[in-house]
C-alpha cells in the first residue's frame, strides 16, 4: 500500500494528491461554518464602530463573499504544496501555464476580498441610513450616499492596483507617478468643477442650509430641492427651477429665510398735516389696541409718531409674527391694512396727497 501511495504521477506522489484532495474536501465541507465564525468576529469589530447593528443581517450579507474568499485562499495554500507538472507547464505567449494559473488564482482571491469589503460597507451604510431616517435632516441620507459611492470607487481602484501588483507583478509606483501627473493636469483643466466639489463638502459639513430650506442668494429666492456634488437646485417663488453652482452658494452672501425667528411687516402712514393733534394721538392708541387684540398672531409691535414733515405726520406701524407660512403672513398683513383703512375712515383722517409731497408706503421685509 505504501509503495502505491509513493508512486509519482505528473511530478507528484499519489499520497500528495490524496492529502491535497482531502484538504480541499474539508475546506468545502466546513467553509460555511468557518465563514460564519469569522463573520461573527468581524461583527464584533463592526459593532464597536457602529453600535445598534443586527448580527443576523450582517452575517447574511457577508457570508457569501467570505465563503468564496476562504475557499479560494485555502485552495491556493493546499495546491501550492503540489509541484506543478512540467508536462503541463507549456509556454503561452510570454508566460507559462503555471504563471497563468497563479495569476488567475490571485485575481480571484483579490476580487473576493474586495467583494467582502464592499459588502461590509453596504451593511454600515444600511445602518447609517436607518439612523439618518430617524432625523428631520434629509441631507444626512444624501451625505451617506455620496461617501458610500466615493469609498466604493476607492476600493475598486485599490483592487485593480492590487491585481496589477500581485498578479501581474507590475511596478505600480510608476503608474502612481503617471496618475499623479495626469491628475494634476485634469485638476487644472477642471478647476471650476473641483471648486464646486469642494464647496459641496463645505455645504455638507458646515450646513448653512439643507434641503427644504427657503434661501435667498444672488437675488434668487426659493426652496432648496436638491444639493448635488456640483450644484444646488432651487425652486423659485415663480416656480422656476434654478441651478446655482455650489461655489457661489458658499462664497456669496446667503440668507437662509427658514432660520429666521420672526417675520416682520412695516407700514408707514403719512397723515395729512391738517389732522388735529388729539386725532393723531387717538389713532396711534387705537392701532396699538388692534395689535393687543391679536396677541395670538402678533408677537410684538411698535406704533408711534415717527416724524413730522411740512405736509404730513408720519406714523410708523411695525409688527412681528412667528415664522408662519408666507400665505398666512400675507393674509394677516391684509387684515391689518384693512383695519387701518377702517380706522382712518371712522376718524375722518386723510392721507397726505401726492401733490402735497405725501405718500403711503407699505412694505414687507422677509
Amino acid at each position: 500500500m505504501g509503495s502505491f501511495l509513493d508512486k509519482i504521477f505528473l511530478d507528484n506522489s499519489i499520497r500528495s494528491y490524496l492529502i491535497v484532495a482531502g484538504s480541499l474536501l474539508l475546506i468545502f465541507l466546513f467553509k460555511r461554518l468557518l465563514s460564519r465564525y469569522i463573520a461573527g468576529v468581524l461583527f464584533g469589530v463592526v459593532r464597536r464602530i457602529v453600535r445598534g447593528v443586527d448580527k443576523s443581517s450582517f452575517v447574511k450579507l457577508v457570508v457569501s463573499p467570505l465563503e468564496v474568499f476562504l475557499l479560494v485562499l485555502f485552495s491556493i495554500i493546499a495546491l501550492d504544496k503540489l509541484t506543478f507538472p512540467k508536462l503541463l507547464n507549456v509556454d503561452i505567449y510570454k508566460a507559462n501555464v503555471h504563471e497563468f494559473v497563479d495569476a488567475i488564482s490571485i485575481i480571484v482571491l483579490i476580487i473576493a476580498f474586495i467583494w467582502l469589503l464592499l459588502r461590509i460597507m453596504d451593511f454600515i451604510t444600511m445602518i447609517l441610513h436607518h439612523r439618518a431616517d430617524q432625523t428631520n435632516d434629509p441631507s444626512d441620507n444624501q451625505l451617506i450616499v455620496f461617501f458610500k459611492d466615493f469609498f466604493k470607487v476607492v476600493l475598486v481602484i485599490l483592487g485593480i492596483l492590487m491585481i496589477l501588483k500581485f498578479a501581474f507583478h507590475y511596478n505600480i509606483s510608476n503608474l502612481l507617478t503617471g496618475l499623479s501627473i495626469a491628475t494634476a493636469a485634469i485638476a487644472l483643466a477642471t478647476r471650476e468643477s473641483l471648486e464646486n466639489l469642494i464647496a459641496s463638502f463645505i455645504i455638507f459639513f458646515d450646513r448653512p442650509f439643507t434641503m427644504g430650506d427657503q434661501v435667498k442668494v444672488h437675488e434668487i429666492t426659493g426652496t432648496v430641492e436638491r444639493i448635488g456634488l456640483r450644484s444646488t437646485r432651487i425652486r423659485t417663488d415663480q416656480k422656476t427651477y434654478v441651478t446655482v453652482p455650489n461655489k457661489q452658494m458658499v462664497d456669496s452672501i446667503l440668507d437662509n429665510l427658514s432660520l429666521r425667528s420672526q417675520r416682520r411687516a412695516l407700514v408707514l402712514l403719512e397723515l395729512h398735516a391738517e389732522t388735529p393733534h388729539d386725532t393723531v394721538n387717538q389713532f396711534v392708541q387705537r392701532v396699538k389696541n388692534v395689535f393687543n387684540q391679536r396677541k395670538d398672531k402678533v408677537e410684538n409691535h411698535m406704533v408711534f409718531l415717527a416724524d413730522i414733515s411740512k405736509n404730513a405726520f408720519i406714523i410708523h406701524v411695525e409688527f412681528f409674527t412667528a415664522p408662519i407660512p408666507v400665505a398666512d403672513f400675507n393674509e394677516l398683513r391684509q387684515q391689518v391694512n384693512l383695519t387701518l383703512i377702517n380706522l382712518m375712515e371712522e376718524m375722518n383722517i386723510r392721507l397726505a396727497t401726492k401733490e402735497e409731497g405725501g405718500k403711503v408706503e407699505a412694505k414687507q421685509i422677509v
